[in-house]
């Protein structure tokens, strides 16, 4: 099996180590494609004004300026030798992808992107506050090999992703895996911090605080809260079904005028 690895993070993140140690108990055919800089929140930014640069790090081992999506993009079209992946992941992220924020998350574009090549790509993020290197991604390291070599006997389809996320706890805690569906949070988390530079420039950092919500049994959050991991099949169609029945009844037809 040819696994190709990317993530939001960067090149140098301790996350993206974790993942090729979590491949390489898969397969030693691994391949890597990450942005050069950090670029959480991306979602699935192309860039289009200006050039990507590539750059060779290693052996099968590529950095780019781009984005996640740039980055998978490339990698199937371009860097790759030889046959295409069979699989694509995209992590081991540093914090959940969860609920509504999986439409911010740079790390699930990356398995987006996949998808849409025709590459099963599966997301993988990491549930945790503050926490040294050496340790933060263990339940991650932990789990992923199988929950990913079950995942590929079973199949997903074509049109679907998977996005894993693991809980912050001791490895002897977490003791169940869940499907789930994507939740969403009953709480604002996101924040915008009004500072000021040097030179007496207002500026704004924007950033998220960590405030817990009170989802429903089934939701990605709540088996997080709950110290298991969470198994969640996504897909990119965002239309709302109950809508377009309710509107086809009064919006139909003739377009209405003034």
């Amino acid at each position: 099996m040819r696994i190709l690895l990317t993530n939001d993070d960067g090149i140098n993140a301790p996350g993206l180590a974790a993942l090729e140690r979590i491949a390489r108990q898969l397969t030693d055919d691994v391949w890597i494609c990450a942005p050069e800089y950090e670029m959480s929140g991306a979602s699935r930014a192309l860039t289009l004004s200006e050039p990507v640069r590539v750059r060779t790090v290693g052996e099968r081992r590529f950095s780019t300026t781009g984005t996640p999506t740039d980055c998978v993009m490339l990698a199937l079209r371009e860097l790759v030798e030889g046959a295409k992946p069979d699989l694509v992941l995209s992590g081991v992220n540093r914090g959940a992808n969860l609920a509504e924020d999986v439409t911010l998350s740079g790390t699930v574009a990356g398995a987006i992107e996949a998808m849409a090549l025709g590459v099963p790509g599966v997301a993988l993020s990491q549930m945790g506050g503050k926490g040294p290197d050496e340790s933060f991604f263990d339940v991650s390291e932990h789990f992923a090999p199988g929950i990913l070599k079950r995942l590929v006997e079973v199949g997903w389809p074509t049109d679907v992703v998977m996005n894993l996320n693991f809980p912050s706890a001791p490895i002897d805690e977490v003791t169940a895996v869940e499907v789930t569906r994507q939740g969403f949070r009953d709480v604002q988390i996101r924040t915008a911090e009004k500072r000021t530079d040097l030179r007496g420039r207002e500026y704004f950092w924007i950033g998220f605080r960590h405030e817990m919500s009170k989802p429903a049994e089934g939701t990605d959050l709540r088996a997080l809260y709950e110290k298991r991991i969470s198994v969640t099949p996504l897909h990119i169609d965002l239309t709302h079904q109950p809508t377009v029945y309710d509107l086809k009844g009064v919006l139909g037809g003739a377009p209405p005028r003034l």
